[in-house]
């Protein structure tokens, strides 16, 4: 299950995508391995949109490592903290509202006797 947090179209229109199915966590990693400046490994995610400043945490209401919990939870529901289940919350929500954007674009198919 995945988060799905990024713009339809936007960030997510690309022909190629070769750290999609990767975790945060992940790509931290590989920045790390790759030497890459602390000041963008350690500056924290925002989408830059709205001018607030609000960063990723702020809009999702969890921050990643919380949510890359979430998304390999598979445990007993009724044994969480209050916080896990709030963020187990948060990711069902989002992953549930944002699935759309993990479908391909439909394609109207018109009949050879239309063209």
């Amino acid at each position: 299950m995945e988060l799905v947090f990024f713009t339809k179209y936007g960030d997510g229109g690309v022909d190629l995508s070769p750290i999609a199915d990767l975790k945060k966590s992940e790509v931290y990693l590989i920045g790390q391995e790759l030497c890459i400046n602390n000041e963008i490994l350690l500056a924290p995610p925002t989408d830059g949109l709205w001018g607030d400043d609000k960063t990723d945490e702020d809009q999702i209401g969890a921050s990643y490592p919380e949510l890359e919990w979430a998304m390999e939870f598979s445990g007993d529901e009724k044994k969480l903290s209050k916080r896990q289940s709030e963020v187990l919350n948060i990711f069902q929500n989002f992953n549930k509202k944002n699935r759309h954007k993990m479908i391909p674009i439909p394609v109207c198919n018109i009949p050879k006797s239309l063209k």
